[in-house]
């Protein structure tokens, strides 16, 4: 079965960048991003890596850790992270794993189980392990995110989103469209007009009854 929100993220142990990898033992009590690349060297991932070793502090604030997967070998890797420092400003400052047998990337329905681990695949071989996945302390996956190779990632976004799932996982509340950090919440449809009243007593603003707005928490 393809995983999907709430499939618990499978467990495996590889070699990466920051040595060997046991992935929920690494994951501790934390968030994690897992997002994936389909071959060192490419110009999208490129950018994207140097963003994410830009942008680290900011997940970390937000208690995540942070974790690629390409597949090729750590040796390539590491190679790689001189073109990331010298195109982006930005080295590696977070582990990659090295996935050249497609075992994770299989694990993890980015790739067909009988493809074949040759290092004749290009990276148009290897085009669906373009995933990025949030994986809650739970270990279960709580967003994925798919993207083509010809269009570099929105990690804005991605942060955006782990607000709303931290916030969300933390109280009975939802995030309407286009939600941003501060900004008002919708309380969940399990929660009756009497529970609500008596969480905000200030009540709430619903245009419709289904639909009730209340200010983000502090």
């Amino acid at each position: 079965m393809p995983l999907a929100i709430n499939s618990a993220a499978p467990d495996f142990k590889a070699h990466s960048t920051h040595g060997m990898i046991w992935f929920h033992n690494w994951i501790g009590d934390a968030w994690c991003v897992l997002f994936s690349h389909p071959k060192d060297f490419t110009p999208v991932c490129t950018t994207e890596m140097g963003v994410m070793a830009r942008m680290k502090p900011e997940f970390e604030r937000r208690g995540v850790k942070i974790i690629g997967l390409s597949l090729d070998k750590v040796e390539d890797h590491n190679r790689w992270s001189e073109d990331i420092r010298t195109a982006t400003g930005h080295a590696l400052n977070y582990p990659l794993i090295g996935d050249v047998d497609l075992r994770v990337a299989k694990l993890y329905d980015m790739l067909p189980a009988d493809a074949d681990d040759t290092e004749a695949r290009t990276a148009m071989d290897n085009a669906t392990a373009r995933t990025l996945f949030v994986i809650g302390p739970d270990k279960k996956i709580k967003l994925t995110l798919s993207y083509p190779m010809t269009t570099g990632r929105d990690f804005n976004e991605v942060l955006r989103a782990i607000d709303s799932l931290q916030l969300t996982a933390r109280q009975q509340l939802a995030t309407p469209a286009n939600w941003k950090h501060g900004e008002n919440v919708v309380i969940a449809s399990s929660v009756s007009d009497e529970e609500a009243r008596e969480r905000f007593p200030d009540g709430w603003d619903a245009p419709v009854p289904y639909l009730r707005l209340v200010e983000m928490p502090a």
